[in-house]
């Protein structure tokens, strides 16, 4: 299995426990003191809306990369999604002064949807 679909499955994994398994519950990544997902998006200062408007870009997203596996032109657009949404959680963790740990998941999902971009872009 190419390198590629790994990270796609790895990104997609990573999505769907956040946004699927884990929505509830109290991670140490979470921006300041939130104990979910709801209370994290209200930690940034962001409208309820848009963190279902987020979730729902999120899953589709994670699903589009298991899709990719088959249709590179999907996960490469998922891709492109994934990063430009985790450059915005890392602009939050920023926006909030959030340590440095904390800026680990979003970092790591950033550089992973940019290595599947560029797989994507030189075949």
């Amino acid at each position: 299995m190419k390198i590629i679909s790994i990270l796609q499955i790895i990104v997609a994994l990573g999505l769907i426990n956040v946004w699927l398994l884990r929505y509830s519950k109290e991670t140490a990544y979470r921006g300041r003191s939130a104990k979910n997902l709801k209370e994290e998006f209200a930690v940034y200062g962001l409208p309820e809306w848009f963190h279902y408007l987020i979730g729902v870009l999120k899953v589709i997203a994670a699903l589009a990369l298991i899709i990719g596996l088959w249709k590179q032109q999907v996960a490469y657009v998922a891709a492109l999604v994934v990063s430009v949404l985790m450059l915005g959680a890392l602009a939050m963790h920023f926006k909030v002064q959030d340590s440095a740990k904390k800026f680990i998941p979003a970092t790591l999902m950033l550089l992973m949807g940019l290595v599947i971009v560029y797989g994507h872009s030189v075949n």
